[in-house]
């Protein structure tokens, strides 16, 4: 007989770290695709529960298949057709941020920049890190300025941000030269 699986607790979405997203439905009998974050892709198989980005549903993977790169398919359990596969569509998949090891020195998870406060060397507050981005080229942060506006985006790169002291809650930003002169330019009322 089948073992009935154990309730999950309830988890903060302050608690969870992005690993992943599915996607399309895959077929008729309730497969689904499954992006993955992780650094090794097909490490997001070694983790269970996911859970929904509000940590109010959990996951539990049945099977992976890979396709490519970070791409796969996945069954999961209870999700036995298409109709509910495609309940799943674009819904991020977290774990637990206590279920993974802690970061190396000098590297950080995520939800751990998210809300610092981003200062400039002379102490200044710009705002606060509101999200970090990556669209191939690295890891990039989002800054909401303290004075309202348009959110700032600063490379996560040791140049920029030399400085991060997650016990304070602040990370120091060097803004690129690039970006002083742009700000120049756009402030001199000349044109």
């Amino acid at each position: 007989m089948a073992k009935a699986p154990s309730p999950v607790a309830p988890v903060s979405a302050r608690d969870l770290v992005l690993v992943g997203r599915f996607g399309a439905a895959h077929g008729v009998r309730g497969e689904v695709r499954l992006k993955s974050f992780t650094g090794d892709p097909v490490a997001i198989g070694d983790y269970s529960p996911l859970f929904s980005a509000d940590g109010a549903r959990s996951f539990a993977l049945r099977s992976l298949r890979h396709i490519r790169d970070d791409m796969f398919v996945a069954r999961v359990e209870g999700v036995d057709d298409r109709s509910a596969a495609e309940a799943l569509v674009n819904i991020d998949l977290h774990i637990r941020k206590a279920d993974l090891p802690p970061a190396e020195e000098e590297e950080y998870y995520h939800s751990d920049l998210i809300g610092l406060s981003a200062h400039l060397e002379n102490g200044e507050l710009i705002g606060e890190v509101v999200n970090v981005l990556n669209f191939g080229a690295g890891d990039i942060l989002e800054v909401r300025p303290g004075s309202g506006g348009e959110t700032l985006l600063y490379p996560f790169t040791k140049a920029v941000a030399p400085h991060v002291d997650l016990t304070a809650g602040r990370v120091t930003i060097v803004p690129p030269l690039e970006s002083e002169a742009r700000e120049d330019e756009a402030g001199d009322g000349e044109g």
